[in-house]
């Protein structure tokens, strides 16, 4: 099956990912992930990359299609992804569901993990200590959450709609968010 989730920055799709990946043995795509992989390479999209990512902005999208593309049509990856903080933006939803059809797959869940402004930072900062991310610092993060709330809300509106939308109270404990998704799929 193909999961997608999805949240403001810091709301645990990452964690939430990586346990459903354990549980299903499937995929995690995590676009973020695959940013920072460009960054650390030093290659021109990830110069591009962090100049957006310093300025609170969102990576283009024409960027992350081009790498997600590889991932879904990846014959070992069918039906077994979970897609990590993707999509962001219409455009992107839509080029996602386009990519699925062309590989015969589609979206069997989506989850929305909610979690207001002040959870985030106060998780956010804890991760720039355990984890040292470069992009959780105290004014990056409000950018990005802003950002994040603008951009994203038609994204949220648009799968809301959805018969397989699950929108989960994000400011709860981990194992709790987890334990309430495990719900929704069985």
């Amino acid at each position: 099956m193909n999961i997608i989730i999805f949240g403001p920055p810091g709301a645990g799709k990452g964690t939430q990912a990586k346990n459903l990946v354990n549980k299903l043995a499937n995929f995690q795509v995590s676009t973020g992930d695959m940013l920072r992989d460009e960054i650390r390479k030093d290659t021109e999209i990830g110069k591009k990359i962090i100049n957006n990512m310093n300025d609170g902005k969102f990576v283009d999208d024409e960027i992350v299609n081009k790498l997600l593309e590889r991932i879904i049509f990846d014959p070992e990856k069918k039906n077994k992804l979970i897609f990590d903080g993707y999509p962001r933006t219409i455009n992107q939803a839509k080029n996602l569901e386009n990519l699925l059809s062309k590989s015969n797959q589609k979206i069997d869940y989506i989850f929305f993990l909610n979690v207001n402004k002040n959870s985030i930072i106060k998780r956010l900062e804890k991760r720039k200590i355990l984890e040292k991310r470069s992009d959780d610092e105290a004014e990056t993060i409000l950018k990005r959450y802003d950002t994040y709330m603008d951009i994203t809300k038609p994204v949220l509106e648009y799968y809301s709609k959805k018969k397989n939308f699950h929108e989960i109270d994000g400011s709860m404990e981990i194992i709790n968010i987890y334990q309430k998704i495990e719900e929704i799929l069985d």
